[in-house]
């Protein structure tokens, strides 16, 4: 059974949390001592319902405010597929959380209030899901019940985010009118919306195709950490831990290790402890070479034939992550690549990107937080790397400042 990464997004009060609660309740993934604990948090709070964002609001302060300040991870399955959701916060201050989550989703889906339409935050998480190469999105019209269930107020957003997702080259779009209140289109098939011939949202969620997402081509595995037992029995092992971010290794495949640029052969591939033949995407494993070369966390091995780009000079698109600190040229930090760190400096900011028109801003001087643009950067040493857009593992990358040891940028490296 597979699984699938998706993120909810939207602004504030859209409903995302609902969403969240809805999907579990009716796909009956929520344990019985849950159920009470969310029966009595309901009464406390003089609901006249059951109060479903309570099961992914679980901070005090976010249950006594009513919104999501930090980042929600649930696990639920159905007989289809696996699933793990992730709840992003709406507020504008709280952007940053959104970048942090949806780095790793297979899927997004953008909420929006029918009442409102699209807004700055609809903008704003559409660019985000574009930049960080979210290959699905899914447009949720909630709360289609305090619109009279319209279908000319659907078909109305609807077209104004069509308007928005060509601007942005989002490839795989679904429009979808929803009440996560009622559970309208969420699990089952709505009849207060006829009109509606789609799909329902979780058979969206069952079907979507994401195997065909995974960059099988580049052969790429980042070193975490080198096993060098030196006992008796194993006085000669050095085997590589690690995640192969893309591809596929072959025991007896040539490989080069980066950012050395050695090259050698792979003697062997163990999982568990176990010896197999060959790992893939996503798999966590040890490699080891037929040489004995330097190789320490940080490191890459690729294949021989396929290598990534290696060079001290990045362009990268930026998302600023900091509240107190502007992003200016000629400031350093530490660039985050894979399991690799290297002090950077930023040598110049081409552009800021509009969050409302998506238009190129030239001249910035420097950044604020949850601004977009494009940036230089010049690295201590050689990064190897893919573009983004190719590979979406091996082309992130995130600023550290380095005197709080605080993430305060992602990166999309072109």
């Amino acid at each position: 059974m597979d699984l699938l990464r998706f993120i909810t997004a939207g602004s504030v009060d859209d409903g995302k949390s609902t969403l969240i609660g809805r999907l579990l309740y009716d796909t009956k993934n929520i344990l019985a001592d849950q159920m009470e604990a969310i029966e009595r948090a309901s009464k406390s709070r003089n609901v006249g319902e059951i109060d479903l964002a309570l099961l992914t609001d679980g901070l005090r302060s976010e249950r006594e405010q009513g919104i999501t300040i930090d980042v929600a991870y649930k696990y639920f399955q159905t007989p289809s597929r696996k699933f793990i959701s992730i709840d992003a916060p709406g507020h504008i201050q709280y952007t940053r959380n959104m970048v942090t989550g949806a780095s790793n989703a297979d899927l997004a889906i953008i909420l929006v209030d029918a009442r409102h339409g699209v807004v700055e935050q609809t903008r704003r998480h559409s660019l985000i899901a574009s930049m960080l190469g979210i290959p699905h999105v899914i447009v949720a019209i909630n709360k289609m019940d305090l619109i009279g269930n319209s279908e000319d107020g659907f078909l109305q957003i609807a077209q104004a985010y069509k308007e928005l997702a060509e601007k942005l080259n989002i490839k795989d779009l679904t429009i979808i009118p929803v009440s996560a209140l009622n559970g309208d289109n969420i699990v089952d098939r709505s009849e207060n919306m006829p009109w509606y011939t789609g799909e329902t949202l979780l058979t969206m969620l069952e079907t979507v195709n994401v195997l065909k997402d995974q960059n099988q081509d580049d052969a790429r595995f980042a070193v975490q950490y080198v096993i060098r037992p030196q006992t008796e029995e194993l006085h000669d092992y050095r085997g590589y831990a690690g995640r192969i971010q893309s591809g596929t290794f072959k025991k007896g495949d040539a490989v080069k290790v980066l950012p050395s640029e050695q090259e050698s052969k792979i003697a062997k591939i163990e999982f568990g402890g176990n010896e197999i033949d060959s790992a893939s995407v996503l798999e966590s494993v040890t490699i080891l070479l037929e040489d004995d070369i330097d190789i320490s966390r940080g490191d890459s091995i690729v294949s021989l034939n396929n290598s990534p780009v290696i060079s001290q000079d990045l362009e990268a698109i930026v998302c600023w992550m900091d509240d107190k600190k502007t992003l200016k040229a000629g400031n350093k930090y530490v660039l985050q690549h894979g399991t690799s760190r290297s002090r950077c400096s930023v040598r110049d900011i081409e552009y800021q990107i509009d969050i409302n028109s998506y238009e190129k801003m030239d001249e910035v001087e420097s950044l604020k937080l949850n601004d977009v643009a494009r940036i230089v950067l010049r690295t201590a040493q050689p990064i190897a790397y893919d573009p983004y857009q190719k590979n979406r593992a091996n082309g992130a990358a995130i600023l550290i400042d380095e005197t709080s040891n605080v993430t305060v940028g992602a990166c999309m490296i072109e």
